[in-house]
């Protein structure tokens, strides 16, 4: 349990210097939904930071994959349809909340943003209720 925790504390760390540096040395906030639309309304100048950033993502994710394997129990069998509807909600709420969690919930609070503040918030409270609906009512 102990060890959960400062792998935990570690990670936000991490996670929140890593933000910090890439906004005071780009000028740009971490918000993973904008770096990820950026790619596909092609402007040379933003292009390729933002290809090297989301590759920069999987290969770091890959790499800790293939170093820690024990980290990363197998998923159980879900319900292909069920994924694919997440994601497309996910992606909605992204455009309808103008940025993600990491641009609002990372970057937005820690700028004290209201809006930030409000987003997440409702990103939190909406989570909770529905994955106790899925689990309760549907049986995911």
């Amino acid at each position: 349990m102990q060890e959960n925790i400062l792998m935990a504390l570690g990670g936000g760390a991490v996670i929140g210097l890593a933000t910090a540096l890439f906004l005071i040395l780009n000028g740009r906030v971490t918000g993973i939904s904008g770096i990820l639309n950026g790619l596909f309304t092609y402007n040379k100048s933003d292009y390729f930071w933002r290809l090297f950033f989301v590759i920069g993502m999987i290969t770091g994710g890959i790499v800790l994959t293939l170093k820690n394997p024990a980290y990363f129990e197998p998923l159980p069998s879900r319900n292909s349809a069920m994924i694919l509807m997440a994601g497309l909600l996910v992606g909605f709420g992204t455009v309808m909340g103008s940025g993600c969690t990491s641009g609002h919930g990372i970057c937005g609070v820690a700028r004290m943003s209201p809006r930030s503040i409000i987003a997440t918030i409702c990103f939190m409270i909406t989570g909770m209720l529905v994955a106790n609906f899925l689990r309760w009512i549907v049986g995911v």
